[in-house]
């Protein structure tokens, strides 16, 4: 019983959780509580309707009704939640649910924009079928054809990153069926996102629209997400596990960004400077916020700042952490010198 990230679970206790990480421990997948069932919601399914929670919402619904759901993690030593496995009805593929939209003699209309999504990556950037998936509230069939955005999923790094170039060299032209995301969007984006002005407007605007993994098809947005391919996971649950040290602020130069997209997004770093904190030997920066994962680029000089972990395994080093709340107040990845003219 294999999960990844961007799979959901569906379980005997009628509950969808989304898998958050690639490495699970031996009785549960690791996982987020996104759908229970609920009379009054606003989603249906089947004849049954569902309603959508948030991460407060999920652990008082799972404290109170499944606290078996809940764990104490070993890796992160906090409280997680997770689907055990002996409660795991199906796993959701995205995959195999694209599979199926292509199959549909009568697809609506959100399902023929998902279709035009992986034509266009299929055909223009020459990634297979295979390599290419949806999740968000399409995946288990509890989306809303008028509201619902498209959580489009690209697998394998290399791929993910080629689907994003392609969509770059398209994404103006008058003719191109996925288009830019216009300003008015990334004002909403901002006022969610930013709480504490460690980004002005026009930088958050001006690192989004570099980004080249959000777009607009047919006046609906969608995402280019990053998944791993199962060749492309490593480690097991628990070899690994993470010490919280404080706070540091770093400058470095990006020497890997291929994960920069990932679950957490990852920057290997080369020619660091310790600018606060304790003087440790620090080579990774973390992200577990969309603000700042595709950040920065191979070769460019970052500032960041965020929580010390020490990492625990085979090996002992450090790493910078951003995201470790909803809001990372005081917590970013930026560029040092960029200029907005």
């Amino acid at each position: 019983m294999r999960a990844r990230v961007r799979d959901f679970i569906y379980t005997k206790d009628d509950l969808f959780l989304a898998t958050t990480t690639y490495l699970h421990p031996h009785d549960r997948i690791q996982s987020f509580l996104r759908y229970i069932p609920d009379p009054k919601g606003e989603r249906s399914l089947s004849g049954s309707r569902y309603t959508k929670v948030d991460s407060q919402q999920a652990y008082t619904f799972l404290k109170r009704n499944y606290p078996d759901y809940l764990f104490d993690c070993q890796v992160t030593r906090v409280k997680m939640m997770g689907a055990p496995r002996d409660r795991v009805e199906k796993i959701l593929s995205p995959v195999d649910r694209l599979q199926e939209i292509f199959e549909l003699s009568s697809p609506d209309e959100l399902l023929l924009k998902v279709i035009k999504v992986a034509e266009t990556f299929m055909d223009e950037a020459g990634i297979k079928m295979k390599h290419l998936g949806i999740s968000g509230s399409i995946l288990p069939r509890l989306y809303d054809p008028r509201v619902s955005d498209i959580d489009f999923v690209v697998y394998g790094l290399k791929n993910h990153r080629k689907a994003m170039e392609t969509f770059e060299s398209m994404k103006n032209d008058p003719k191109s069926p996925l288009k830019a995301i216009e300003d008015g969007y990334w004002a909403k984006l901002y006022a969610k996102r930013i709480k504490d002005g460690t980004l002005s407007y026009d930088e958050f605007c001006w690192y989004e629209n570099r980004k080249n993994n959000r777009g607009v098809v047919d006046g609906t947005l969608f995402d280019i997400l990053a998944t791993r391919e199962w060749n492309e996971i490593k480690g097991t649950y628990g070899n690994e596990t993470y010490q919280p040290c404080g706070t540091i602020a770093i400058e470095g130069t990006v020497s890997d960004a291929l994960a920069a997209f990932d679950n957490p997004a990852v920057y290997q770093l080369e020619d660091v400077q310790i600018l606060e904190g304790p003087d440790v030997p620090l080579r990774e920066v973390a992200s577990y916020t969309h603000t700042y994962s595709g950040q920065a680029r191979e070769g460019e000089r970052i500032l960041a700042r965020g929580k010390l972990e020490k990492v625990m395994g085979k090996k002992t080093h450090y790493r910078l952490i951003v995201g470790t709340t909803r809001e990372s107040l005081g917590e970013y990845v930026k560029l040092k010198d960029l200029k907005i003219v």
